[in-house]
């Protein structure tokens, strides 16, 4: 079953510097109908303006991985860590037993990312903070961050997901194939897609379960981010 969520549908928070659509309950958007899917919990679609900024504020527990796809986020956080993911990059947080962080648009360009939080197989892990640069490729999902063991250079978070991303010309197909019992959700960033005949605007979310086999066709030229996962079950 493939369902679609228009992105006109999604929840929404608009407060000057920081315009978010929410892909399940957030904030203060609540839906009991979207509370997340399996163990994905948070799919924000955030856009913020020069300056703008989330100042310390302490997380426990949750996986967070924030893809960026236009400008650069800088971060620093109670570890000591500093730097900044830049557009076609990744970074991920295991907040773990907790940990306290910031993230700031430093730049002159809006910024707009995918910020994810998956649950952990387990609590109580140690925090902790990565980023990695992916080259794009086109026709060709690339896995961004794994929990599976076979993620290649994918950074790693603890939980039983993929995600992965892939650039489409128009015209142009990719093929995903689903391991029994396993689901997706995936977000056209750009460009209108077909999953397996179903249509999908930009920016739009798509849960599917009981497939087998998905085929990503991109109407026109387009860029989506793909998580697969359990659907059904909250841990690994």
């Amino acid at each position: 079953m493939i369902n679609v969520i228009p992105f006109e549908a999604l929840g929404r928070m608009d407060i000057g510097w920081l315009d978010a659509h929410y892909h399940f309950s957030f904030a203060d958007y609540y839906d009991p109908a979207r509370m997340g899917f399996g163990p994905l919990r948070v799919w924000n679609d955030d856009r913020i303006l020069p300056g703008g900024a989330f100042p310390m504020h302490p997380h426990r527990d949750f996986e967070i991985i924030t893809y960026v796809r236009r400008g650069a986020v800088t971060h620093e956080d109670s570890m000591g860590n500093k730097g900044g993911t830049a557009a076609g990059d990744v970074q991920v947080m295991s907040a773990g037993t907790g940990i306290v962080h910031a993230e700031q648009n430093a730049g002159d360009e809006d910024l707009e990312l995918f910020q994810i939080w998956v649950e952990p197989s387990q609590n109580g892990l140690t925090p902790r903070w990565e980023t990695r640069t992916f080259e794009p490729q086109a026709g060709r999902l690339v896995t961004l961050a794994s929990g599976r063991g076979d993620g290649g250079d994918a950074l790693h978070i603890h939980q039983d997901v993929a995600l992965m991303a892939a650039y489409l010309d128009a015209g142009q197909s990719v093929v995903h194939r689903l391991e029994a019992g396993r689901g997706a959700y995936l977000v056209p960033t750009r460009g209108a897609i077909e999953v397996n005949g179903t249509p999908a605007a930009p920016r739009s979310g798509i849960a599917v379960t009981g497939e087998d086999t998905l085929t990503i066709h991109a109407t026109n030229d387009a860029e989506i981010v793909l998580m697969d996962l359990c659907p059904a079950a909250s841990d690994g």
